[in-house]
């Protein structure tokens, strides 16, 4: 009970101090003063002296959308040429070599769209300077560039006949300076006090009692945990995540990380409604999300306490499956950071997820199929819950024979349309690259399993590229040229639609007019417009998918009941 007691403690502080955090945050975008304003205001303005940035220069929506995608693009270039070029740069002490072609581009596309999905094996294929130019810096840029579009989707809803949506540079300067940065610092030292490893050490023999041989890596694991994080990007330094010793030493790291999780993605909703000027906004976004998070808990706890029927027939007391599970944690634990990790689209994990029960997989993978808007996604989630906002806006007008608007603002078709968009483009990608893939011999080829549960392992690997969430199911064989470049295109699909989206409905509106609230508007904050956005999500999500899920974890589940196997 104690245990139980700890892990939803910690999951209400990190969701209780986003209040305060998410305070910071919407100070520093806004340009007040904050906490940290002394110490880093006179880098911020050298920074941007050595750039060449005008601080006060606001720029139109082209010229934001254009900053956003060249930066991508030449992020790309940097980290695909790191990894190319890895074996001929310094900090290589074991003389790691350049990846294949398909997988460097496989890489570098994951870590700028902050999908983080790893086909190589991290220990193994990376030196330590591509660990620091790879996937440290680009954990610090991507979520940051996530961070810049929601934050000018909110301020748009304060600005009236506005020609200009913000300054690029400044909102990815301020991110990266005023939150990632101190953020790191303050939580990587509690990790390495409980032995989290930090070095660039050589690798370590190690010799075993049965006389064999043992490479015991090292490298900056720290600072690649806490973005894993708190950035929800679910790098692993190791393959098998945080059931590593180095990763998650003991109890109270497991503790800690877990309760990382959630602090920033909840500090950007209570951002949103400070940068809006509209607090309703806050309550809305916070109270749908929080409602979908709980209704995320009982099928994977179900799944798991059920557990398997076969088992039990072969004398496993109530059936429970532990395979691919870290025997150091309860299966308590392993359910509630499944669904912690997996609702947010964090993608660290403590389980192997191929291993998991059909009904765990089902609820993961509905959590991602509807864009992971529940408290996740840097920037992404919280884009998506608000274009869900307006589509249920727009159908609860239609319903009741109101104008449709939000915050201040009247929704047109435009940004109805632009909604709609977002959600159909994630899923359009992830169902057709896994039907592409489903019937080709290369796809068939990489399959570790039949049946019911190989289609869910491919499907899995599309639904979560699609939404930059980047875990995947252990039996596919996700280092192929095929998975290499579909899902390549899977995750900047994903991304940047969600997030250039965001940003012409941040344009259309800050054009608008405000408009006072009156007995004809609906409220947003209301619980039946809140239910409303529950059932909306859904709804549409269901009609998407289900044929889908009906023919993987679904009738996986229902064959498990009658002693079916594959």
């Amino acid at each position: 009970m104690l245990i139980e007691l700890a892990h939803i403690t910690i999951l209400v502080a990190g969701l209780v101090l986003a209040i305060p955090f998410g305070s910071y945050m919407a100070k520093v975008f806004s340009g007040e003063k904050n906490l940290l304003t002394p110490i880093l205001r006179p880098v911020e303005r050298r920074l941007y002296r050595l750039c060449g940035i005008d601080e006060t220069q606001e720029m139109s929506l082209k010229k934001y959308i254009a900053a956003l995608v060249g930066f991508e693009i030449l992020g790309i270039i940097f980290v695909f040429l790191i990894m190319e070029l890895q074996g001929f740069l310094p900090l290589n002490p074991q003389g790691v070599g350049p990846m294949r072609w398909d997988l460097a581009l496989n890489t570098a596309v994951s870590y700028v769209t902050n999908t983080n999905w790893v086909a190589y094996v991290g220990e193994r294929d990376l030196s330590y300077l591509a660990q620091l130019l790879g996937p440290i810096v680009q954990d610090i840029i991507s979520p940051s560039v996530g961070l810049a579009a929601v934050v000018t989707l909110a301020r748009c809803f304060s600005r009236r006949h506005s020609p200009t949506v913000g300054n690029y540079w400044v909102d990815l300067t301020r991110a990266m300076l005023y939150v990632w940065v101190p953020l790191t610092l303050l939580l990587v030292f509690p990790l390495i006090s409980q032995g989290v490893i930090q070095n660039f050490n050589h690798y370590v023999v190690a010799h075993t009692l049965e006389g064999g041989e043992q490479v015991i890596p090292g490298g900056p694991v720290g600072t690649i945990e806490v973005f894993k994080m708190v950035a929800l990007d679910g790098l692993a330094w190791s393959s098998t995540h945080c059931a590593h010793p180095f990763e998650n030493p003991t109890p109270l790291s497991a503790w800690l990380e877990m309760g990382y999780i959630l602090l920033v993605p909840a500090s950007i909703v209570i951002m949103i409604g400070k940068l809006a000027r509209n607090r309703k906004i806050s309550v809305a976004l916070f109270a749908t999300m929080l409602l979908l998070f709980l209704l995320s808990m009982p099928l994977p706890f179900l799944g798991e306490f059920q557990g398997n029927p076969l088992l039990e027939k072969l004398g496993v007391e109530g059936g429970v499956n532990m395979e691919g599970k870290e025997m150091r944690f309860t299966l308590f634990e392993h359910v509630i950071w499944i669904v912690t990790a997996m609702a947010p689209a964090n993608g660290s994990t403590i389980a192997q997820h191929d291993s998991l029960m059909p009904l765990t997989v089902l609820q993961i993978m509905f959590n991602l199929q509807i864009g992971a808007p529940i408290f996740g996604c840097i920037g992404t989630g919280s884009l998506v819950m608000l274009h869900y906002f307006i589509v249920s806006m727009f159908l609860a007008a239609l319903m009741t024979g109101r104008t449709p608007e939000m915050g201040g603002k009247k929704l047109d078709l435009r940004e109805i349309i632009l909604a709609s968009v977002s959600f159909l483009s994630t899923s359009f990608t992830s169902l057709v690259f896994a039907a592409i893939a489903i019937s080709v011999p290369a796809g068939l080829a990489a399959l570790g399993n039949s049946g019911p549960h190989g289609l869910t392992e491919m499907l899995y690997a599309f639904t979560s590229t699609s939404i930059n969430n980047g875990s995947f199911m252990a039996g596919l064989k996700i280092n192929t040229p095929l998975i290499n470049l579909t899902t390549v295109i899977a995750m900047l699909t994903g991304r940047h639609c969600v997030l250039l989206i965001g940003l012409l409905i941040g344009g259309s509106i800050a054009r608008k007019g405000q408009i006072a609230v009156s007995a004809a508007s609906l409220p947003v904050a209301s619980p039946l417009f809140i239910g409303t956005v529950v059932f909306v999500i859904i709804i549409m999500s269901a009609l998407t998918f289900f044929p889908a899920l009906a023919l993987g974890p679904i009738l996986e589940h229902l064959s498990l009941l009658a002693g079916g196997t594959f």
